[in-house]
């Protein structure tokens, strides 16, 4: 069987495939890629009576996602297998341009899309690779688990939350809805964005606190275990998100550096600013102001996360219950 994610760049400049193609209804979905996020949109389209078909480079991550109710091994057109509505491209980020390619040369689908954490990247390998951008439209589903792989996945992961697409200026229209369509069905709020500020956000909401949380959890190997000893729930919040994949977090920061690179500067300013504050106690004219401006500013930074708002999954529409 063609194996799409066998491909590593540069893949060969072979002629593609037409995308966006109008689908009336979203009846069959090809997931490349049966990880967390990957497997977990197969199960909510299941749920909703989409036809799944699966394919990924690790034949053991297929056949566990199969078991879980995921979907069916994926036969590809040349070998007797349908065109799928859409696929998605549930690979690392900077694989995410050969597998597009290889799945378009392969007609595997009408309209296309990913779900990588950037978009700059991807977009602009795929665009070196001659994708056909017309049926490709970039998305990232703002959701996950520190857990990977498919054993994690969830048909609900997606409920309530944010999940940014980026119209292309490529695209038809007919991939757009389609992928709006997706959306619904798994339950998450879609969230227009472009490619660049999609990024920038990105590193302020996702990229950043995860590299923070990585490095108060990395000053834990040196703890005493008596400290560990009376570790509490703020610790385990606090680190939660270190737990996930390193080699797939690099290669997203990589993709991602100057607007993460920036915000890590400013945070490492306050925290200097404070440790500052802290070894001068004692001394003439020093005090906890930086600290104490930190924590004000930390505490009012907390409640400008919006609350998450819950969708119902439905028909492929997404109906917020608060508007």
């Amino acid at each position: 069987m063609t194996n799409p994610l066998a491909a590593a760049p540069p893949c060969p400049a072979l002629g593609g495939r037409p995308g966006g193609e109008p689908v009336d209804g979203l009846d069959s979905a090809l997931v490349v890629g049966t990880g967390l996020i990957g497997t977990s949109v197969a199960l909510a389209l299941r749920e909703q009576g989409v036809e799944v078909w699966l394919a990924d480079r690790d034949p053991q991550a297929v056949r566990l996602a199969r078991d879980l109710g995921a979907g069916r091994p994926w036969i590809p057109p040349g070998e007797g297998g349908p065109t799928a509505d859409i696929a998605v491209v549930a690979v690392p980020p900077d694989a995410v341009g050969c597998v597009l390619r290889s799945l378009q040369d392969l007609g595997a689908a009408r309209v296309y899309t990913d779900v990588a954490s950037v978009k700059r990247g991807p977009l602009a390998r795929a665009t070196r690779l001659r994708c056909d951008l017309a049926g490709y439209v970039p998305g990232h589903p703002m959701a996950g688990r520190e857990r990977s792989g498919p054993a994690a996945a969830s048909p609900d992961l997606f409920l309530g939350r944010p999940w940014a697409y980026c119209p292309l200026e490529e695209n038809a229209p007919a991939a757009v809805a389609t992928l709006l369509q997706l959306i619904g069905m798994c339950g998450g709020r879609p969230v227009m964005t472009g490619v660049t500020e999609h990024d920038e956000n990105v590193a302020v909401v996702s990229h950043v606190p995860h590299l923070a949380a990585s490095a108060v959890a990395a000053r834990l190997l040196d703890a005493p275990a008596a400290a560990l000893d009376l570790a509490g729930p703020g610790l385990r919040d606090v680190t939660r998100v270190a737990a996930g994949d390193p080699g797939l977090w690099a290669g997203i920061l990589q993709d991602n550096a100057p607007p993460v690179a920036r915000l890590l500067e400013d945070v490492a300013a306050d925290l200097a600013a404070a440790a500052a504050a802290l070894r001068g106690l004692g001394e003439p004219g020093e005090d906890l102001g930086p600290v104490t401006d930190l924590l004000c500013r930390g505490a009012a930074g907390t409640d400008c996360i919006p609350s998450p708002k819950e969708p119902l999954r439905h028909g492929g529409r997404v109906t917020d219950l608060v508007s």
